[in-house]
């Protein structure tokens, strides 16, 4: 059952003064919680942690929406929601009553849900480098600021109005919006919103679809110099596979993507290696592009098992990550509220012609319509290097993390007050779907290949 739709007229459709002094509202929540909420981006810049194992994260977080510390109604938090380092809080508003409001018949309908989401996981070795601290702090910014806006109000909103946080772990390993998806997390959300630290301001830029791989080769362990051919060398199979690899590139899309490491080539020079392993990440802008990408890399594999004799395994990552699929009508709304908060947009054939990474934000926007913006952090850093990682952690980051963080309170705010929006806003949704999910064919999980010596398990 949808939520109850605004009215057509009255308050919700017409009263746009009403609506700007509610964003105002919105900024100045964010603006008079900016301190704790620099303290708590940098609590965890300061402690970063891999996928899955972002224990101090969660409760920083957990604590943040549990303190009595917080302006207005309290949140209820469920910690560690469906996964270890997951969570999950909720605010919100009653149903509009009054003399003009008829008496419910049957169930009450249900309420309109928006979500902000927080990533926390860092990367190894150099921590925050891609800035997740300022996801989680710009998911909980815009919350606040949405949140007070609709308690200032004098009477309830038209429609019931739910905001929830969800703390979604493992985004650089694993997937862990894709897990919660599973757990039914995003069942009944009606728009979800979140922000990731780029160079640049884009209202969207085309993440693309991935799948891990990991190869093993099984060889035979020979003295190298005494008697060689009585060895099978998966090293050779490695580096056959890796060079399979630079050949398919002549033939690959310019979208497509392939790279990775030897992760194990052998223990010394004078045994011939029994074993190797190599891990690639494979990408292209749709599931079906990459579906067909996925198919040519493992024969390149296989062949290199065929060659030197090796069995392979080959076996795919949990989850594959899915194209991020866009909502020009958000898309629009917070350009408008960032563009009056001074934020500088690039270009559209900049977007057209950009190639970003991969995100399990994209799962989710298979399943609820959603807005994935980047913005800048006062740096030209590269996300994914040591300098990020200073950046996502400096002072200079507050400002734009902030900012950043009202453009998306004010943009939940059109979509509850402008029902023409949330309407575009499901048809966009509907529209991408239809699109997108004739794309959809993903490699059968452990699948058992009968091409070459070995078998082959892939997701």
């Amino acid at each position: 059952m949808r939520p109850q739709d605004p009215p057509r007229d009255g308050p919700a459709a017409a009263g746009l003064p009403a609506l700007e002094t509610l964003k105002q509202r919105a900024c100045e929540s964010v603006e008079l919680n900016a301190a704790r909420l620099g303290a708590l981006s940098r609590d965890i810049w300061s402690r970063p942690e891999l996928a899955y194992q972002e224990h101090q994260a969660h409760d920083a977080m957990t604590r943040f929406f549990s303190s009595g510390e917080l302006p207005g109604a309290a949140w209820a938090v469920q910690p560690r929601y469906k996964l270890g380092t997951a969570f999950r809080a909720e605010w919100g508003t009653a149903a509009p009553q009054g003399p003009g409001t008829a008496a419910p018949q049957g169930p009450a309908p249900r309420p309109l849900r928006l979500a902000f989401l927080c990533e926390y996981d860092a990367l190894p070795g150099i921590g925050h480098a891609c800035g997740h601290n300022l996801i989680a702090e710009v998911g909980a910014a815009a919350a606040l600021g949405l949140k007070a806006a609709l308690e200032s109000l004098p009477q309830p909103a038209p429609v019931a109005v739910q905001v929830t946080v969800l703390g979604t772990p493992a985004e650089e390993q694993g997937g862990g919006k894709i897990d919660l998806i599973n757990a039914g997390a995003f069942d009944g959300l009606d728009v979800v919103f979140m922000a990731h630290p780029s160079q640049e301001n884009a209202a969207y830029l085309p993440d693309v679809a991935e799948h891990d791989v990991t190869v093993k080769y099984y060889g035979k362990a020979s003295h190298a110099a005494a008697y060689p051919w009585e060895g099978v060398n998966a090293l050779d199979a490695a580096v056959l596979a890796y060079n399979n690899l630079s050949v398919l590139r002549q033939q690959m899309k310019p979208t497509w993507r392939v790279h990775g490491v030897i992760k194990n080539g052998g223990v010394k020079p004078n045994i011939i290696p029994s074993y190797t392993e190599l891990e690639f990440y494979l990408r292209a802008p749709s599931m079906k592009d990459l579906s067909v990408l996925t198919e040519k890399v493992e024969n390149c594999f296989k062949s290199a098992a065929l060659a030197t004799g090796c069995k392979v395994e080959i076996k795919g990552g949990e989850n594959d990550y899915y194209n991020v699929l866009p909502n020009k009508s958000l898309q629009k709304a917070y350009k408008e509220n960032g563009k009056k908060l001074g934020i500088e947009f690039i270009s559209e054939d900049s977007i057209l012609n950009a190639l970003s990474g991969s995100t399990d934000f994209g799962n989710v926007t298979f399943v609820v319509p959603g807005l994935h913006p980047y913005f800048y952090i006062g740096s030209d850093a590269l996300n994914h290097t040591e300098q990020y990682t200073e950046a996502a952690g400096s002072q200079n980051a507050q400002f734009y993390a902030l900012r950043t963080a009202k453009a998306l309170a004010m943009t939940a705010l059109d979509v509850i007050f402008k029902p023409s929006l949330l309407e575009e806003v499901r048809e966009d949704f509907r529209q991408v779907k239809l699109k997108e999910d004739g794309q959809i064919n993903p490699v059968e999980p452990n699948k058992e290949s009968d091409v070459g010596i070995g078998a082959c398990a892939s997701h």
